[in-house]
């Protein structure tokens, strides 16, 4: 909990907590049970490999300085993995609170983004008509914090169909209201990561449950959902005619000043064209925004310097970093998961999904609290389902 809570407090406390949390996973006598159990599940291993990889490639990076700020941001995945690897299990009460405080963090958050907005509201949706957004928490990380509300709006409605207990229509007001303001928001990382597990739930229950009710309810609301955020939210209405205005600009990798989303075209066949390049090893993670400048430059002179980003997803990073074996061993960590066995496989599948869609076009890992929510919620979830049912 006080990991979580450091998410919306500070980086230097986040460092704190969770270090403290590795320290606290060694401290018991069954070190070799912990080992062994790393080393038995691809899951444990195989998120280790997200540190190791980028570890590996300073043998040939050339930036040793900015090759250092990798390792360091990534090490999480490699001592994560490895902390939840103990024998020490959490009951099933320690699980679902939580779970409810994780979902409580999240909402008293979205609570103080909207108070921000409201105090603002005529100039926050002006805003974005031109690719901004309003004010969140996490040190205004907008993409990270979106994801947070999509995982945190379908946990609740996860426990509100899992429980019998009295006061259970409280996980619907949480769901309801993480929905609302998901929409808001309106940045694409959460709201896709919303619709895609409300997609993986509707085709679990048309092909697993048979259930056309539950299947054609998730159909529809699919459907209508954005149609009445469109017209009843303008944050979300004017964003959705700057994506409109910015289509033609990514569609063609066209360089648009300020741009986001064809900006992000840009950066990613930037990625693409160092990884054609240097097919083998890649240029090393310390090496991949000066190749990436080289790209623009020679590409796109016209573009000004605040623009020149990363390639904006992981797999092309990996890819860049590492070569064509690392975009490999990406694409199987990221699949890895769903051939884990759990009590659960829907849920299991569904936070799993809406992670790897994370990265498809957005560097979660590489940015500290991205690795850290994204290590923690999948680790904290494999724990749980592997242990007992709700």
């Amino acid at each position: 909990m006080a990991m979580l809570a450091s998410l919306f407090i500070s980086r230097v406390a986040l460092s704190v907590f969770m270090f403290g949390f590795v320290i606290f996973s060694l401290t018991h006598q069954q070190h070799k049970k912990q080992i062994t159990t790393f080393f038995k599940h691809p899951l444990l291993w195989g998120m280790s490999l997200l540190f190791l990889l980028p570890f590996i490639s300073g043998l040939w990076s050339i930036n040793k300085e900015a090759w250092l700020d990798v390792v360091r941001v990534k090490l999480p995945l490699l001592l994560l993995p490895f902390a939840f690897a103990t024998p020490f299990q959490f009951s099933k009460k320690e699980y679902k609170l939580l779970a409810y405080f994780s979902i409580l963090l999240v909402c008293a958050g979205s609570a103080w983004s909207i108070f921000q907005y409201l105090n603002n509201i005529q100039e926050v949706n002006a805003g974005y008509l031109q690719a901004k957004s309003l004010c969140t928490p996490l040190e205004k990380d907008r993409v990270r914090f979106s994801w947070m509300v999509a995982v945190a709006a379908w946990m609740s409605g996860y426990l509100f169909f899992k429980n019998k207990q009295r006061f259970r229509w409280l996980y619907l007001v949480a769901a309801a209201w993480l929905i609302i303001y998901l929409h808001i928001l309106a940045v694409r990382t959460g709201i896709i990561s919303f619709y895609l597990a409300m997609i993986v739930t509707a085709v679990y229950f048309i092909f697993k449950k048979r259930s056309s009710r539950y299947s054609l309810l998730l159909i529809s609301s699919i459907i209508i959902l954005p149609l009445i955020a469109y017209f009843a939210l303008p944050s979300f209405q004017n964003r959705m005619k700057y994506l409109f205005y910015e289509f033609g600009y990514f569609k063609e990798a066209h360089y648009l000043p300020g741009g986001n989303d064809a900006m992000r075209v840009i950066s990613i066949k930037a990625g693409w064209n160092i990884l054609k390049e240097n097919p083998v090893t890649g240029v090393g993670f310390g090496d991949i925004q000066k190749a990436a400048n080289n790209f623009y430059e020679k590409e796109y002179p016209q573009m000004q310097q605040g623009d020149n980003i990363l390639p904006s997803s992981e797999w092309m990073l990996y890819g860049a970093g590492t070569g064509i074996l690392g975009f490999i061993i990406f694409t199987t960590i990221m699949l890895i998961p769903f051939f884990v066995k759990t009590r659960e496989r829907l849920s299991w599948w569904i936070i799993n999904t809406m992670a790897a869609f994370s990265f498809l076009f957005d560097i979660g890992l590489e940015v500290q609290m991205g690795v850290f929510i994204y290590t923690f919620v999948i680790l904290c979830w494999w724990k749980w389902l592997s242990a007992e049912k709700m």
